[in-house]
């Protein structure tokens, strides 16, 4: 019998490029992995933080196994990519193309990819959705929620899509970059579905720009970045965070400077982290503290030992 270590060595020996991860292979021990301290869940944005967001599921799952992280924040294309979506099999490669305005030929291909992609989603079925998930729950990693990309651009039946394979993945809410005025289509999908919508604000997101959305629809909600909110705001988070608890989705973790000043080491910057995951910890609320890894790597270091320093962080936060 071959214990998890061992299972995990040889699953991590066969992905593209994992030699690093497998000579770090005691993340793997026999017990699942547990990243929930003192009540709150620290997850990772995945596989963004990874630096690939077209990373397979298994190579992301592997490396959630190895920093021992238990929930996630999980983007769509590792999950569209195990489906066989036409994009993941790089079909309507055209449709790309470097900066400056497309081509008519470009365009051409860029709709033509958007309909292929459209009518694939419209017909895929959510069998296979559930060995996805079978696979991570198996593992002990959680799915919390699912990060979709250009969602304001889909038809009616796609947004449908997005919420039923969140739902069959077992997250309890999705995620999108926030566009205040669509947001007022997506709450209607999100009420229908009756499942939160995190909307995602960079620096220039203010808390006025959520209230109007949080107005649109009951299961319109916030995913609010501590770092981005600090940078831009000048401000803390935190009041924020105190009015709103039951519209907060997911926080993601990051640390910055004032005045629109750049990510850094936790701990390095002016964003309250200690004081974000305390209080969600002492208020018990189910918001996700899910780490977004966006600080430069250090000399002589490297992405997954930063994360494993950023989830330490967090742990010690919480006591």
């Amino acid at each position: 019998m071959l214990t998890r270590r061992e299972i995990g060595k040889l699953v991590l020996a066969a992905l593209p490029g994992s030699r690093l991860l497998v000579d770090r292979a005691p993340a793997f021990a026999a017990a699942k992995p547990k990243s929930k301290f003192a009540g709150v869940q620290v997850g990772l944005n995945v596989p963004y933080n990874f630096g690939n967001n077209l990373m397979s599921g298994d190579e992301t799952l592997a490396r959630c196994l190895e920093l021992g992280v238990s929930g996630v924040e999980l983007r769509s294309q590792p999950v569209e990519g195990f489906l066989g979506s036409p994009a993941a099999a790089g079909r309507g490669g055209a449709a790309g193309g470097g900066g400056g305005t497309p081509t008519p030929a470009q365009v051409a291909a860029r709709k033509a990819a958007a309909e292929e992609l459209r009518v694939w989603r419209l017909a895929v079925s959510m069998d296979k959705v559930k060995a996805f998930r079978k696979k991570w729950d198996d593992a002990g990693v959680r799915i919390e929620i699912v990060k979709y990309d250009g969602i304001y651009a889909m038809s009616d039946g796609e947004i449908d899509y997005c919420f039923t394979l969140a739902n069959t993945l077992g997250a309890r809410a999705i995620s999108c970059e926030m566009s205040v005025d669509d947001t007022k289509r997506i709450g209607q999908f999100a009420d229908t579905h009756k499942m939160m919508v995190g909307y995602h604000g960079h620096a220039k997101a203010t808390p006025a720009m959520w209230e109007t959305a949080f107005s649109y629809a009951k299961y319109n909600g916030a995913n609010v970045d501590l770092g981005h909110f600090v940078a831009g705001n000048d401000t803390s988070p935190i009041p924020f965070i105190t009015q709103h608890h039951d519209r907060i989705t997911h926080i993601h973790v990051k640390d910055r400077k004032l005045h629109d000043g750049p990510n850094v080491p936790f701990g390095q910057g002016d964003t309250p982290i200690k004081e974000a995951l305390q209080l969600i910890r002492d208020k018990k609320w189910p918001i996700q503290a899910t780490i977004e890894f966006e600080y430069p790597v250090p000399p002589g270091s490297d992405r997954m030992a930063e994360m494993a320093k950023c989830i330490q962080y967090c742990k010690d936060a919480l006591g």
